[in-house]
């Protein structure tokens, strides 16, 4: 079989970025094409393009800025990638042109087929299962479980550094029992989930982070991938019509905090994220309450790699659930049972048998959306139940821990 390539150069400016955020190169695939490999080149000193693919029969993936190649063939792909035969038809290769110098950037795509030399660049091999520590025993209804969950990681199927595998073990050692694996704009990643879960014994709950220069957001449980490049709008009916979650990520966060109109809003928002570093400062609370305070509150880690010294399952959702799989933690999740706190060790402030229950909260105070505040005394305090969120905060006005 004989290999065969094309090139694409471009200069690309603010003018195509204004007419499109997204850049289609399309490429023909003859029938019989046994691998389809692409490269990017530009000066990514002066801007960011990102890259994914799209096939005759469908989105095949992406990868953001994380890569410069990938490779799609019958059996296997680039992380990112859906593997699966190279139908016949055309093709196109998508760069988002996420940031793009007034000076114009030079960017050069060379599609190959046929190589059999085109790398892979597959995921290591999974690392040994690790001892899990202790769990904490929290009080809860009848039935439920409070589960360490964890909404927001990435792996080496976007800009994340490990492989599934590794990301698994990584969560069984930071003692949790469900991790949400929400790579960018792709799905290539939901496969392996099961049975490496299964292996490591975590539920590796099934996600997407739907992303855009205009704000993120979450889309939770197996279903399918979600088109990015669509109004906002139509992504939370697409994801309530395929039984999934969406939840808005970070919604102030630095330069991709959430500017979408929506028609519908999202059941779920991401109140507590790692870049919430002044626990003083409630922007987020602010926005919570302006938003609606219906919203499900949830946390994430938004964890990429250990090199950031940010780890799993911090901030951490415990979710009262009847059991870790996917549907229960799903329905757990619908229904508003969760508490927020900043890691599986923290206070914590529950709601159990029509009480509000803090745990581990000796010296904060207990807060309600109108400001009343009380004193919380000894390692399990109970209060009555009362409508509405409440928090844990430090006598300095430090957010803890949150309910809904």
């Amino acid at each position: 079989m004989t290999v065969s390539s094309a090139r694409f150069d471009r200069r690309i400016g603010p003018d195509d970025r204004a007419e499109s955020p997204y850049l289609e190169l399309p490429f023909e695939v003859r029938p019989g094409t046994s691998s389809v490999h692409v490269t990017l080149q530009y000066d990514s000193a002066a801007g960011v393009i990102d890259m994914g693919c799209v096939g005759p029969g469908g989105w095949r993936g992406w990868s953001g800025g994380a890569r410069s190649r990938f490779t799609i063939t019958p059996d296997a792909a680039t992380p990112g990638y859906l593997p699966g035969e190279p139908e016949p038809g055309v093709w196109a290769v998508v760069l988002g042109l996420h940031r793009v110098p007034a000076a114009r950037l030079s960017v050069s795509v060379t599609v190959t087929l046929d190589d059999p030399a085109a790398p892979l660049d597959p995921e290591p091999a999974p690392p040994p299962v690790p001892q899990r520590p202790p769990r904490r025993a929290l009080p809860a209804d009848t039935g439920l479980t409070w589960l360490a969950c964890d909404f927001h990681a990435h792996t080496l199927h976007s800009d994340g550094s490990l492989g599934v595998a590794e990301l698994a073990a990584t969560a069984v050692s930071a003692g949790l029992d469900v991790l949400a694996v929400t790579d960018h704009n792709t799905v290539s990643h939901h496969a392996s989930l099961p049975s490496v879960g299964s292996r490591y014994g975590v539920t590796l709950l099934p996600g997407q982070e739907v992303t855009t220069d205009r704000g993120h957001a979450n889309a939770f449980g197996p279903i399918p991938w979600v088109d990015f490049r669509q109004p906002a709008a139509s992504w939370v009916p697409f994801v309530a019509a395929n039984d999934g979650l969406l939840s808005i990520n970070h919604p102030l966060a630095a330069d991709c905090a959430w500017h979408h109109p929506l028609d519908q809003r999202p059941p779920l928002a991401e109140i507590f994220h790692w870049s919430w570093l002044d626990r003083t400062w409630t922007g987020p609370l602010a926005w919570w309450t302006a938003w609606g305070l219906s919203t499900v509150p949830i946390g994430g880690s938004d964890f990429h790699t250990p090199a950031e010294n940010r780890p799993l399952g911090a901030p951490l959702t415990w979710v009262a659930s009847r059991s870790p799989d996917v549907a229960d933690v799903l329905d757990a999740l619908r229904a508003g049972r969760t508490a927020v706190a900043w890691a599986a060790d923290a206070p914590v402030l529950l709601r159990v048998d029509g009480e509000l229950v803090a745990v581990g909260a000796d010296g904060l105070l207990l807060a309600d959306v109108w400001g009343r505040r009380r004193p919380v005394h000894g390692d399990l305090a109970r209060f009555p139940a009362a409508d509405g969120p409440h928090r844990l905060e430090t006598p300095l006005a430090a957010v803890v821990a949150l309910t809904p």
